[in-house]
């Protein structure tokens, strides 16, 4: 896997990337030169031809991107890869006719750009059956076993096995053996790394005290073997630190959670310019959603609640109000939950939309939150989930944020089992943290918003 903004991508995920970039651009490139022929030199340098074939490129692929074209867990859904791959030069088409009929000068007219969906349609079609005949062959796949037993090594074996975008081939693992497993067993498993000719081993043991092979491993490793750790790779592969098992030593000795002060006054530097900037983007639609609200039921516009931020440091965070005027005066704090009967029918729509999070771009200009980070929790909330979650007060390191690792990769929560997960996404963000991994972040949320997932 290669590392890119502090994420990790497939290499493989990459390559398919870069094969349908090139595929766009090719086909309106020769949609271009079949319409205009020998004009298609001028079309092509004096009237922008080549930024505008690149424009289009961009476009279709943040089409792809938001057809989840390039989510690892929905590539093995053939029929409805291909419903999906072919919603892309549809959603391309109604762009490109728009784009001619406000603004005709963008387009090169004659119908190039007619004739270049036809060609990617089909070279996109013919790309990805090859694709996903050239990714299953075994002479393009890694090697691996698996030396480790437990519900965590199952974990890491149905990760890599259900991945067919990571080309890895698990030749086995260690298995279910007692949990008073010697050194020797485990050592004798390994006969299985020399005789199946494996890339790499991948330890998974939950207690390594004594049952370790070392001098096995160190001998694989010297003839070429490659020797990981299981946390390392479940991180990668899921863009998340696993709590269960993980030992303090890991996270102390493991690259990343660096917090420079150039780094951090950078990193509150572009957090106010992106909070300004979104606030006069959604400054019109304020006086509407006070409206809203207005007429929807009776009481406050805005409410305040307290979260707890930074260093454990309490504030308060300001909302839309979303719910009925005292939905808590019974229950106390409360997580929302599936059609909760305390949210207003505009409150609904306000978090579909994010509409309701508009005020807490007043929490981040004021520095309670960032823009990016772990979402701020309730005090009684964190009292107790401290208690259930090993871990948890790390989340607390750095400034909460309107959204987040977690708010992108996770669903709506509202169990300790939901908390412990986005906890999880929480830890591979601040050990991750940059403002690469910032943007990517942003980038994901528009998607999210757009689509309308996680919210509740």
């Amino acid at each position: 896997m290669i590392r890119l903004l502090n994420v990790y991508y497939p290499v493989r995920t990459l390559i398919l990337l870069a094969g349908e970039a090139l595929i766009i651009w090719t086909s309106f490139l020769l949609g271009t030169i079949l319409q205009f022929r020998e004009d298609s030199y001028l079309v092509l340098n004096y009237e922008y031809g080549y930024y505008k074939i690149l424009l289009i490129t961009a476009t279709a692929l943040v089409c792809c991107h938001l057809f989840d074209l390039y989510d690892p867990t929905r590539l093995s859904a053939k029929g409805e890869l291909y419903f999906r791959l072919l919603l892309v030069p549809g959603l391309l088409a109604l762009f490109l006719a728009a784009i001619e009929k406000l603004f005709p000068r963008i387009s090169p007219g004659n119908g190039a750009f007619l004739v270049g969906l036809i060609i990617l349609t089909l070279s996109l079609l013919s790309w990805r059956t090859a694709y996903t005949w050239l990714i299953k062959q075994p002479y393009l796949r890694e090697r691996v076993y698996v030396l480790g037993m437990g519900a965590r090594a199952q974990r890491l074996v149905r990760g890599l096995r259900t991945r067919s975008d990571l080309g890895i081939n698990v030749v086995g693992w260690t298995g279910d053996l007692s949990l008073a497993a010697t050194r020797d067993e485990m050592a004798a498993h390994l006969e299985t790394v020399r005789n199946q000719r494996v890339h790499r081993v991948i330890i998974a043991m939950p207690d390594r005290r004594g049952t370790l092979p070392v001098a096995e491993l160190l001998s694989l490793r010297l003839e070429g073997v490659k020797i990981e750790d299981a946390t390392s790779w479940l991180e990668k592969m899921s863009g998340r630190i696993e709590v269960d098992n993980l030992y303090p030593s890991w996270l102390i000795f493991a690259e990343g959670f660096r917090f420079s002060a150039g780094f951090m006054l950078l990193r509150r530097l572009l957090t106010m310019l992106v909070s300004l900037t979104c606030l006069l983007v959604v400054l019109p639609a304020i006086p509407f959603v006070i409206l809203a609200i207005k007429l929807d039921s009776k009481g406050a516009i805005i409410y305040k609640q307290k979260r707890v931020g930074q260093k454990g440091v309490h504030f308060f965070v300001y909302k839309f109000r979303t719910m009925r005027e005292g939905a808590e005066a019974l229950t106390g704090p409360k997580w929302a939950s599936e059609n909760d009967p305390r949210i207003t029918r505009v409150g609904k729509f306000l978090r579909m939309t994010r509409l309701d999070e508009i005020p807490q771009l007043w929490n981040v200009l004021r520095g309670d939150m960032g823009f990016v980070g772990p979402r701020p929790e309730r005090p009684e909330f964190v009292e107790w989930l401290t208690k259930e979650i090993p871990y948890y007060p790390a989340r607390h390191v750095i400034r909460p944020g309107v959204t987040g690792w977690a708010q992108v990769k996770y669903r709506y929560g509202n169990t300790v089992e939901d908390a412990k997960e986005k906890l999880q996404y929480d830890l591979y963000y601040i050990k991750n943290i940059s403002v690469g991994l910032d943007l990517v972040i942003l980038f994901q949320t528009v998607k999210t918003v757009i689509l309308g997932r996680g919210a509740q």
